[in-house]
């Protein structure tokens, strides 16, 4: 049963992955590397890199998930980041489709309210408090 529902959370998590695998090609064409760990692949260097830096407050980001994949600016970046990120893929597998929607959402109401997008976030409260 158990291995039925992480196949089916990867399945709706799958348009994001697919995403990050295309991201993380364009990072293997240009230098970088990749790894798979468990379920996840990780891809840093390179493109991704540069791709990491270009997000809003990128120079301060360490990674970033979508779906699968962990996206990492240097292999040392990932091996910090990887308890935090690996929530957020579970939260993927919850969330599918709907993940990208309610994450911005939750920004873009916490924004509105005057408070932090990031920090206030409920995603990244619980991939904090579960990451240690």
């Amino acid at each position: 049963m158990r291995r039925m529902l992480i196949a089916l959370g990867m399945l709706w998590a799958l348009p994001y992955s697919l995403m990050g695998l295309s991201i993380g090609i364009c990072g293997l064409c240009t230098g970088g590397r990749g790894r798979v760990r468990g379920r996840v692949i990780e891809f840093y260097g390179g493109a991704v890199s540069w791709f990491v830096r270009q997000l809003p407050g990128g120079q301060f980001t360490l990674a970033l998930t979508l779906g699968h994949t962990i996206l990492g600016q240097t292999d040392a970046s990932l091996d910090t980041a990887r308890p935090h990120e690996m929530v957020h893929v579970r939260q993927f597998e919850r969330w599918g489709l709907l993940m990208g929607p309610a994450y911005l959402g939750c920004m873009f109401v916490l924004w509105a309210q005057g408070r932090r997008p990031y920090w206030d976030n409920p995603f990244e409260r619980e991939a904090y408090e579960q990451s240690g």
